[in-house]
């Protein structure tokens, strides 16, 4: 009895289909006798997968690797200048009576970033402290540089948006320490 009321089931569904959706002989007929090829698409997409899949590579997927591996230098310069900054704070470059002596063996290079460009700064005037400018407040300025190196962005119009002039950046930086 139960294979009969699934089968009464399936005849149901069959007759409500229209007719037009099912194919006849004659139908195919007519679509190859006009030439249409839009009567016939399969393989459409694997014919447009070989021509979209590069674009996107090309176009969308290399310049976000390279803005990915640009984003990751700039965190990793800057993670290693703040921690250059916290270092210095245990060194204090300035002596009481204004002169500015930096340790021996003071490290300036973090995490493979070399520091450059170390000032110790009197003021809010940015004036370079000596014995005769101690006004407070008092900062260390130093920066570093990165070069980036763009893998997927040869192409001119993408290597003008990581690097418009040059792909060396200078990331400044400046710590108060009293």
């Amino acid at each position: 009895m139960r294979g009969r009321i699934i089968m009464d089931k399936v005849q149901v569904a069959t007759a409500r289909t229209r007719r037009s959706k099912v194919v006849s002989v004659d139908r195919v007929r007519r679509a190859r006798a006009k030439g249409a090829f839009v009567a016939d698409q399969r393989g459409a997409v694997a014919f447009e997968a070989m021509i979209v899949y590069p674009v996107l590579v090309a176009f969308l997927l290399m310049p976000l690797a390279d803005l990915a591996a640009a984003s990751f230098q700039f965190i990793s310069a800057k993670t290693a200048l703040r921690s250059f900054g916290q270092y210095v704070q245990y060194y204090n470059p300035l002596g009481p009576d204004g002169t500015v002596t930096w340790r021996s063996g003071l490290q300036t290079t973090v995490a493979g970033h070399t520091i450059g460009n170390l000032r110790v700064i009197c003021g809010d005037a940015g004036a370079t402290c000596s014995p005769g400018n101690l006004a407070s407040p008092k900062y260390i300025t130093f920066s570093t540089t990165i070069t980036l190196a763009p893998i997927g962005a040869r192409a001119p119009f993408w290597r003008s948006v990581l690097c418009p002039t040059t792909c060396t950046y200078t990331l400044p930086y400046s710590e108060r320490f009293q």
